[in-house]
């Protein structure tokens, strides 16, 4: 006998209004969305394809990384040469057969061995050439290799950051080739805001300031000769007068912005001027920090953003508990992007937009319009098949259809997934697969009733004898969508998704609303012929 006991069915009715409920907002216009309470006002996300939006393809400048890593090698190598007392006409950077490599003109060349000792120590990864007195030493193509992928993973994920930061939802960003992101903005008409938040690389660096050189003042635009030192590189500092102050910045960086934890805007106590509140990671940061207050205590310390002096204010104390506060000529505007950016983190180079386009929601209709009408065919047509062959229990089947796209579209708002063009046709492959578990069961009752088993026991063989190959056929299709997830991306998840949900929401209304409603059915019916 089928029994079906009081607790599941409420559970189950529970679940069904629940879906039917956060289902309800993805499927009323704006004026009735804006009337409903405010824990249902979500809907699903939709894709780029189906909502319009943006296309951006980026290139991240590994050229410039390569070549600052290249300059870094160098000031160390300048520093240690004179530290050892070794003598060189000449130590830069130079291009020879298309390739960038460092080169080093001893004045003896019997330094040339520890030249190269030098080298090493500074950087593993170099492969090193002597010819006499002349050193070159090139970084290898295999960590090249690795640092540019590494590079491009950690833009990778400052760019998700920053997108999510702007409010942008569910933005794509996929990897493509070696040096290429692609970012799909969904409902991102008008990107100029994002590609200039994404085009700033936000590197900010503390320098020392040399004392024995002095500031040049000068007016904006205007053509100023500046003095050459070595280790020692004149950047500008605006203050809004007109005037462009040009600071005597030591190269050698003492403290990054990696050590950052928080950026928040903040009021300038002195001028009341929006400005910038920073804090330090509790153990190298805070350390760092406190040492270089008490280095430069009563001298100038400079905070550089992106090659632009942000302010060079002279220590006044020592800063022991790792705070600190980033104060200029700032607007509100102005200080609000800047800790935006900083809590983002540095982007580790330099990004090109290299092609843009948009998708006009017009596209995106059609789309939905095309997904529509699938999904509906797709609906009559196995409705139509599952009473035609089970009669009143094919009926029953198609209530679970309902619910099981109900119940996915709830699955798909609560979870704030995205629904993207092979999301729909996962969602039309649901329907059909869903059914696939009720057609086992029909058939294996039938067989019972064949060999003369009353229906009410046939009922309850089928179920129990078709479990297992229900089971095992519904975990073979959610391996195969977690691989998808796993391994794709973009659309392709999207598609895993939605299988993956309708695949376990199925198991759900053929073993608990289903057989629900068969138990009532039996009940209603008792004494009577039931035919399957």
């Amino acid at each position: 006998m089928l029994v079906v006991s009081k607790s599941r069915v409420i559970t189950t009715l529970t679940i069904c209004f629940l879906g039917l409920l956060f289902a309800f907002p993805s499927l009323v216009d704006q004026a009735t969305y804006d009337k409903l309470p405010h824990f249902l006002q979500h809907t699903v996300n939709l894709g780029l394809e189906l909502r319009g939006g943006s296309h951006i393809q980026l290139e991240v400048d590994l050229e410039s990384v390569k070549k600052e890593r290249q300059e870094s090698i160098i000031d160390e190598a300048r520093k240690q040469l004179r530290k050892q007392n070794i003598k060189y006409s000449r130590i830069n950077v130079q291009s020879k057969d298309g390739e960038s490599l460092i080169y080093i003109s001893l004045k003896d060349s019997k330094d040339a061995s520890d030249v190269k000792k030098i080298l090493n120590k500074i950087e593993k990864e170099l492969d090193i050439t002597t010819n006499g007195s002349e050193v070159t030493a090139v970084i290898s193509q295999k960590f090249m290799d690795e640092f540019s992928k590494r590079i491009v993973g950690e833009s990778i994920e400052v760019i998700r950051h920053r997108i999510d930061e702007t409010g942008t939802k569910e933005p794509t960003i996929l990897r493509q080739g070696t040096d290429r992101i692609v970012l799909q903005l969904p409902g991102v008409e008008d990107p100029a805001e994002v590609k200039r938040l994404l085009g700033k690389t936000a590197i900010l660096t503390f320098h020392g300031v040399d004392e024995n050189m002095e500031t040049i003042p000068a007016k904006e635009g205007q053509k100023v000769h500046l003095p050459s030192k070595p280790g020692v590189v004149y950047l500008p500092e605006e203050k809004g007068n007109g005037i462009v102050y040009y600071v005597p910045i030591k190269k050698q960086v003492s403290l990054t912005g990696k050590s950052l934890v928080d950026a928040q805007v903040s009021m300038d106590g002195r001028t009341g001027l929006p400005a910038v509140s920073i804090k330090f990671d509790s153990i190298d940061g805070t350390r760092k920090i406190a040492e270089l207050s008490a280095k430069y205590l009563h001298k100038q310390f400079a905070m550089v953003l992106d090659g632009k002096v942000l302010s060079a204010p002279v220590f006044q104390a020592v800063l022991n508990d790792g705070n600190a506060q980033i104060t200029g000529n700032f607007t509100m505007e102005e200080a609000t992007e800047l800790a935006l950016l900083l809590r983002a983190g540095s982007l580790p180079a330099p990004l090109n937009v290299v092609e843009e386009r948009n998708v006009g929601p017009s596209l995106g209709t059609d789309s939905i319009n095309a997904g529509k009408n699938a999904t509906l065919c797709a609906f009559l047509f196995v409705a139509s098949f599952m009473i035609a062959s089970y009669g009143i229990f094919g009926f029953f089947s198609v209530i679970a259809i309902f619910m099981n796209i109900t119940l996915l579209f709830a699955c798909l708002t609560l979870l704030g997934a995205t629904l993207t063009l092979p999301g729909i046709a996962g969602i039309a492959l649901t329907i059909g697969t869903a059914v696939d578990a009720n057609v086992l069961i029909y058939e294996r009752i039938r067989e019972e009733v064949r060999l003369g088993i009353k229906a009410a026991m046939a009922i309850s063989q089928g179920y129990k004898m078709a479990m297992m190959t229900i089971i095992d056929s519904n975990l073979t299709t959610l391996i195969g969508s977690i691989v998808l997830y796993e391994f794709g991306s973009g659309p392709i998840r999207g598609f895993a998704v939605t299988l993956a949900l309708g695949t376990m929401i199925s198991l759900f209304t053929t073993f608990s609303l289903t057989k629900s409603i068969i138990a009532f059915y039996i009940r209603k019916k008792k004494g009577q012929d039931i035919i399957v």
